[in-house]
């Protein structure tokens, strides 16, 4: 379904558009060390991948927060219905450019539908990475208001932060390799969104809805 065009008059970031949709820096970015030793312990227990299961805490802690579904696109406010999360996806280029050598695009873009029966999200998850690892092309979804990710998985970081530009105003997430502590597994990210999306407030509401939904994942 296409998203709507929305008089921001009328929305409630009426306010926050007037500010910031001129503004030369309108992203701002939180860093956040998260506790995922649950979600590690859950993967190992079940057999399932770790980024899936992240991407899918993201996807249900941000599904509850209003502001994830209005974007600012352009010089207009978009209302969408749904929430898709990005993942980026090694292709088969890699292995090819290794042996050939030559330098064709070894990464892909994925969007995956945010389902909130995790079986659902997991199935969609491995279809549509694995469809863009074999065709080396992108899986888009411009119906949906899209969570970018992307994990850094050879290496644990401190931080990151992401390109500003007018051209992608979609919150992003950045992460890296998790740390196992004594008694616990530890993963730092960073968290970047348009300030006409949404406040501080609002962001640090999803960070903490995104822990409790990996600590609540025993529960499934």
């Amino acid at each position: 379904m296409k998203p709507t065009v929305i008089d921001p008059k009328t929305a409630t970031r009426a306010a926050a558009f007037d500010l910031w949709m001129s503004a030369p820096n309108p992203m701002v970015t939180f860093f956040k060390t998260l506790d995922v030793t649950p979600l590690v312990r859950f993967s190992h227990k079940r057999g399932l991948k770790f980024n899936m299961l992240l991407c899918w805490c993201i996807g249900k802690a941000a599904s509850g927060i209003k502001e994830f579904y209005t974007l600012p696109v352009g010089c207009e406010l978009m209302q969408y219905d749904s929430i898709a999360v990005n993942t980026i996806v090694k292709n088969k280029n890699i292995a090819r450019n290794i042996i050939e050598k030559k330098k064709t695009g070894e990464v892909g873009s994925c969007d995956v539908p945010f389902s909130a029966d995790l079986a659902q999200f997991s199935a969609d998850y491995l279809r549509l990475t694995h469809e863009v690892a074999e065709s080396c092309e992108n899986h888009d979804l411009p119906g949906s208001m899209v969570i970018g990710t992307s994990a850094i998985v050879d290496t644990e970081t401190d931080g990151a932060v992401g390109m500003n530009s007018v051209i992608f105003n979609n919150p992003f997430i950045i992460w890296g390799k998790y740390h196992k502590g004594l008694f616990r597994t530890t993963l730092k990210l960073s968290f970047q969104f348009h300030h006409t999306q949404m406040d501080g407030a609002h962001a640090g509401r999803f960070l903490g809805r995104l822990q409790e939904h990996m600590n609540r994942i025993n529960t499934l």
